[in-house]
């Protein structure tokens, strides 16, 4: 059996472990807000599967002390991101969930995946359910003039999927950035202002 080198340290594992990041996943973030500057000093962010917080970190770079950055994820975050961070330890499908009191977002940010089962189709399923809900989260928290970036596993299912986002969004647009490894699926889409 070949040994896959997905969960191999390369350049962006080492350059993150050298920045103080949580992972390397901070460097896709990074290349779609420098190309689209989406975060901005005293933003207001939601992060949806934040874990392990790389993009929090980024997030929080970026809004600066005045801004704020709200994180959910079913796995907890032990990092220590500071009085403008609010962290859920919840899942995005609990009914419970309302991030009402923090509203509205100047961007949702999604780098959430689910546990990917080798599937191809049952994953790509799966991602896009995520990014359903993370564009459900969206259109009931962000401002109507905001951006949102949500992660999506490209296969079976993506072109409905990007003809039913764009009902949501005045423009779309789809990227990939330089840190996405050359073998994987995913893709991130980019959302400008709500419809």
């Amino acid at each position: 059996m070949i040994k896959s080198n997905y969960h191999k340290p390369d350049f962006f594992t080492d350059k993150a472990k050298k920045e103080g990041y949580a992972a390397r996943s901070i460097y896709k973030l990074e290349e779609i807000d420098k190309k689209y500057q989406i975060i901005k000093p005293n933003a207001k962010i939601l992060d949806l599967g934040a874990f392990p917080g790389s993009w929090s970190q980024y997030a929080l770079k970026k809004v600066g002390k005045n801004g704020l950055v709200v994180g959910i994820d079913i796995q907890k975050i032990t990092l220590d991101l500071g009085s403008n961070y609010v962290f859920f330890h919840q899942s995005i499908l609990d009914p419970s969930l309302d991030f009402s009191s923090y509203a509205p977002f100047n961007a949702v940010i999604s780098d959430m995946a689910p546990n990917t089962t080798g599937i191809k189709d049952q994953d790509v399923a799966l991602s896009l359910e995520l990014s359903l809900m993370a564009a459900e989260a969206a259109q009931k928290y962000m401002k109507k003039e905001g951006t949102f970036i949500c992660k999506i596993f490209q296969g079976e299912g993506f072109d409905e999927f990007y003809s039913e986002i764009k009902q949501y969004f005045k423009k779309i647009k789809s990227f990939k950035p330089e840190a996405v490894r050359s073998q994987s699926k995913e893709i991130y889409l980019i959302g400008w202002e709500l419809k």
